[in-house]
This record gives structure tokens, sequence and C-alpha cells, in this order.
């Protein structure tokens, strides 16, 4: 961290007008150690910031955005950064707002079945707080090391989709901050208060504070006065990227851990395989946690001929091993079938399973190495493919086909969701005309195809998210939330 003597020669060679006071309220809001201008690290889908600021709690984030806004200054909330490339470039990244110190996990009065849980803490310290009361949050977002705030920020799912849906559906409520730095508390009884932010203990500590109360603000504005939709405003900050408002902390419904959980896996040919597969095994009833698949790009393997005495295959001229060619091609994928719940119960359907997945079926007690994991690494245009199940055979054909070659695909094939990687050494152009021929198989099916993430010059001549019949309602949303467009402007779709 820069001292303030190093943040107010940095703050100055920016050229801009102010820009000492800015470093200096910054550093008085948040402590000294906790901001600084920024680095060559801190940028936002390759937009550089100026600043980094890490407040210590609600009110003194509400106090950055308030000088952000008597500045005009725009603000982009970041947690651990794991999600920072996926989506537009922003605009602009003024001010970098570390949500690191909005952390802490509190547990609602006993057997209510909820936590409140901090913008900033990582969803592995979540898990393992809830693991010592014996308790669990069914999130499994894959991104490793991230904040329940990042996770929320991009709704990411994991395996445990099937059976719980996304991060959002867990949501009882939540506390946020909108783009004036008014505090905002939703409920599930659907009414919001708002009011400034006064410090409280939880606050110093990193936690988030009660309202003052009092209407009018931005939410309110959307749906009127009085009663308010509270969820369908959580649920807009679900996946809006911080373009909406900056997570405080949400609070969330927790379940009891399963006491046994086994993984039953098959190897599995093509995709159409896979389709009746699936269809075969919700169709059997037996509750699955999660249906997962691993289509990874196929190795071929040398074959290598053998001897016509060989003890393997003598007798019989028309052998593989003597022709040269292969019967059946070696497996390229998985189907993986989690089971949660008691021990006899799931030994019981476990049992089941192995018979409708047939004799290559295995059972399990741990998680395959590619579980809760995605398939492209950093440098790939990533892509994920929404579609109903019935048809995800179809897509991934068609993105086979537009691709030239079979490409790596992983996900829920239990709720038609998976993502894909095509490499990042693709031209901007063949990425687009993958992406329209995909699109173009998926729109007659109600799919759709985005680009999570990729390459700048990619991510700057694409389209990323095709099209987006929720669009009048997300502009509108911006449009009375942050309508000044300091929120992470040009991060939603539609350069919202």
């Amino acid at each position: 961290m820069c001292t303030m003597t190093a943040m107010a020669a940095a703050a100055s060679s920016t050229h801009r007008p102010g820009a000492l006071d800015i470093t200096r309220r910054l550093a008085e809001i948040c402590g000294p150690p906790f901001a600084r201008f920024a680095g060559p690290a801190d940028e936002v889908a390759g937009r550089t910031a100026r600043w980094v600021a890490v407040p210590g709690g609600p009110h003194a984030a509400a106090e950055v955005l308030r000088l952000a806004a008597a500045h005009d200054l725009t603000v982009v909330p970041r947690g651990a950064g794991t999600k920072i490339d996926w989506g537009a470039a922003p605009a602009q990244v003024d001010i970098m707002l570390d949500t690191g110190r909005l952390a802490g996990v509190w547990h609602e009065p006993q057997g209510s079945g909820v936590a409140e849980i901090g913008a900033g803490t990582p969803l592995r310290a979540v898990q393992a707080t809830l693991d010592r009361t014996g308790q669990r949050l069914p999130v499994d977002a894959p991104s490793p090391g991230a904040t329940l705030g990042g996770v929320l920020a991009a709704d990411e799912a994991g395996p445990l989709r099937l059976r719980h849906g996304s991060p959002c559906a867990q949501l009882v409520g939540v506390r946020y901050l909108d783009a004036d730095g008014e505090l905002v508390s939703v409920g599930e009884s659907g009414t919001a208060s708002l009011g400034r932010a006064a410090p409280t203990a939880r606050d110093r500590a990193g936690g988030s504070a009660a309202p003052a109360g009092g209407p009018g603000g931005g939410a309110a504005a959307i749906f009127g006065t009085g009663d308010l939709p509270g969820l369908d405003v959580a649920r807009l900050l679900c996946g809006s990227q911080g373009g909406l408002g900056v997570l405080v902390s949400a609070t969330l419904r927790v379940q009891a851990a399963p006491a046994s959980r086994v993984w039953v896996s098959r190897p599995v040919w093509t995709p159409l395989e896979v389709h009746d597969l699936v269809r075969a095994v919700l169709a059997a009833r037996l509750d699955p946690a999660a249906v997962e698949l691993d289509l990874p790009v196929p190795v071929p393997l040398p074959r290598r001929r053998v001897s016509p005495s060989h003890p393997s295959v003598a007798g019989r001229p028309d052998h593989p091993a003597l022709t040269g060619r292969a019967t059946r091609p070696a497996a390229v994928g998985s189907l993986v079938v989690l089971l949660e719940g008691g021990p006899a119960d799931v030994a019981e359907r476990a049992k089941r399973l192995t018979a409708v997945l047939g004799g290559d079926a295995v059972v399990s007690h741990a998680a395959p190495e590619w579980w809760g994991r995605y398939p492209f690494a950093p440098g790939d245009t990533a892509l994920q493919i929404e579609v109903p199940i019935n048809d995800l055979h179809a897509a991934v054909y068609a993105l086979r086909d537009a691709a030239g070659s079979p490409v790596p695909v992983r996900g829920s094939a239990g709720v038609g969701t998976v993502h894909a990687a095509l490499p990042g050494s693709l031209a901007p152009d063949r990425v687009a005309s993958i992406l329209a021929a995909v699109r173009g198989v998926l729109l007659a099916r109600r799919g759709r195809c985005v680009v999570v993430s990729a390459p700048a010059p990619v991510r700057r001549a694409v389209d990323l998210w095709g099209e987006l019949p929720t669009l009048p309602r997300l502009r509108t949303a911006k449009a009375h939330l942050d309508p000044h467009h300091r929120l992470a402007p040009g991060r939603l779709p539609g350069g919202l």
C-alpha cells in the first residue's frame, strides 16, 4: 500500500483537477493503508483504474460513493477479482472499490435457516464457517477464491444448480449501496428501506449496518413507493457486475450438510448419447443433486500393429490390432451424477442409477478432477451455452460444426447450461462467424450463447451477448438505480 506521500505524488501525475484532494479524502475514509493510486494490475477487462479504495465497512463504502458522486467519478466494485475479465470492459474506471473488508458470516436466530454474509467474504470461508455447525450454503461456484459478492454479481452457479438453482435463488435479502451512497436493505417481505449508513460496531468489524430508514431513492423509483417487491431488486443485482449497486451483504438460505455424497460416472462418446442418458437419469426420479458433463477434445491414441502370432490376436485376422482400425473409439468424455442424502438412501439410489447408466458406470466417494471447473483457461474465448436439455446435443454439434473440430465442453447437462472454450488465437472475425452459426441454431430452440470472457481484440469486435429480450427492463433499471452511469458504466449489455 502507498503512504500518503507516495499517494500524493501518484495522484498529482493524473493531471486531473482535484486529484490530490480526492486521494487525501479516500485515505481519510478508508485509512491510509487501504487507499492508494491504482497500479497496472488494477484493471477491469483491460481497463485500468485510477484509484483503489478498500473501505472498512458499509459506512466507509457509502462515503466513497458519495465522494465519487461529488466529483463525477465512476466506481467499479471488485471482490477477489476472479471474474474481473468477464463481460465487456467498462467505459471508465476511476475508483475500484475493493470489498475485501466487507466480510463476515453472521448466523440469524437459531433454526431460522439463513445467514447474513458480507459481500467480501470468500465463498470457501463461508462454507468452512458453516461446516463447523453441520451446515452449508448450497452454492458451489467454480471460480477458486471467489467472494460471495462476486458470485452474486456474476450469478455464477456450479454443479448444484440442478437441485438448488443459481445463487440468486438462495437469496432472502440483500443490503447494497446505490450510486448516491444510500444504503438500501431489501428483504423477503418485499419491502425496502433506505437511508444514510450510520457506523455501528458491525460496520467497524467489516459487516453490514442496519439502515436508518426513510423512503426514497432509486430502488423505489423502479417499482413505485409503498410495498416494494424486494426480491425483484435483489435479483436485478444478480448478474449485474456491479452496474446497478454495490453489494454490502446478502442473507441466504443455509441447509444441513448431507451425510453422504457419491459420484456415479459413465464414459460417453457422443453428444447424442449424453442426451439419451440425461433423459434416462431424470426420468428415473433418483433426485440427483447434479448431472455434469465433461467432453474434452479427444487425443488420438497411436494404433500399434502386432504380430499375427501374438496370443491376443491368434486366429482373429479381423482384429483391430492387425488392421489398424478401431471398432469403437476410446471414450472422449464422462457423464457424472452426484447423489446426496443419508448413507442408506444414497447407496440404494446409486445402485438403481448404475442400472440406468449401464455396465460401464462406476460409483466413487470422490468427485472427478474436473468437477466444478471451467473448461477454459486465461486467454481463451470462453462461451456459455444455455438451452433446454432436449436440445443440448444439437447446440454442441452446432458448435463443433461451426468451429470445424471438437471443442471442449463442460457443465450442467441436467439443466442445459454448459461452457466451452475456443482458442484465444482465433481471429475475431472467425469467432464472430462461429457465434453467428451457433446462435442461429439456438434461436429456434429458445437457447442462447454468451461470450463470458475473451482476449481484448475479440471482446471489442464481437457481440458478447447476442439477442437479449430482457434488455428494455435492464435499461429501465439502470436509468433509475444509476441515472448518471457512475457504477461500472458499459459493463452491462447494451453498453449500459
